[in-house]
């Protein structure tokens, strides 16, 4: 099968699935996912609609719920966003083509080292990477117009919400025991929160502290 040809399936998959918005599926076109895959290992499948495992135990998320997730926050292209989990990278790539500026941190220092030397590779400079604990968020950089969390919490995590601007959005699995996840879209108003449940989802737990690699 052609270049081509992978990409039009790749994108059928995604509309297929749901992801509908013009902006999200154009910047997932754009966002190579190959160079996000572990080489050798799962370098074939990185056009396929599934999960793959990547370095420290974690994975890469699929590209329909990457691209669902983007598209519940409904970015601006002024929007400065915060993403908690950087994983291998490609959530944050997909993020850069519609923000202004993407902040994504993450608890182990070799899946940063890895992002951050593909994102100069593809020359993405309004991404920034930082090896942080991120269940606290990045309050220097506070408040976001938009967040999303990679990982699975208990609740939407508190230190999270402080950070998110009046009228911002977040999007967070949460983990409402072992086996159910949902994947939950959270805007902050003058008063509140509003909260609304998108889909069943399967994601790695939000774990606090560093990793130790």
């Amino acid at each position: 099968m052609s270049e081509a040809e992978r990409k039009m399936q790749f994108l059928f998959a995604l509309r297929s699935r749901g992801v509908t918005d013009t902006r999200v599926l154009t910047a997932m076109e754009k966002i190579d996912r190959g160079p996000f895959v572990q080489e050798g290992l799962f370098a074939e499948r990185a056009y396929e609609d599934m999960p793959l495992p990547i370095a420290c135990g974690q994975t890469i998320s699929q590209p329909s719920v990457v691209g669902l997730m983007t598209q519940a926050l409904n970015i601006q292209p002024r929007d400065k966003v915060l993403e908690v989990g950087t994983g291998s990278g490609y959530q944050a790539a997909i993020l850069s083509q519609l923000a202004r500026r993407v902040y994504t941190v993450e608890r182990h220092r070799r899946l940063v080292i890895g992002a951050k030397a593909i994102f100069e590779a593809l020359d993405l400079s309004n991404v920034t990477a930082m090896h942080i604990d991120g269940s606290f968020g990045l309050p220097d950089q506070a408040p976001f117009d938009r967040i999303i969390v990679t990982a699975a919490a208990e609740d939407p995590p508190g230190p999270l919400l402080a950070q998110l601007r009046v009228g911002g959005i977040m999007v967070v699995p949460v983990a409402q025991s072992d086996a159910v996840q949902s994947l939950i879209k959270v805007t902050r108003t003058e008063s509140g929160f509003d909260y609304e449940e998108l889909r069943d989802v399967r994601f790695v737990p939000l774990v606090e502290g560093l990793g130790n690699d």
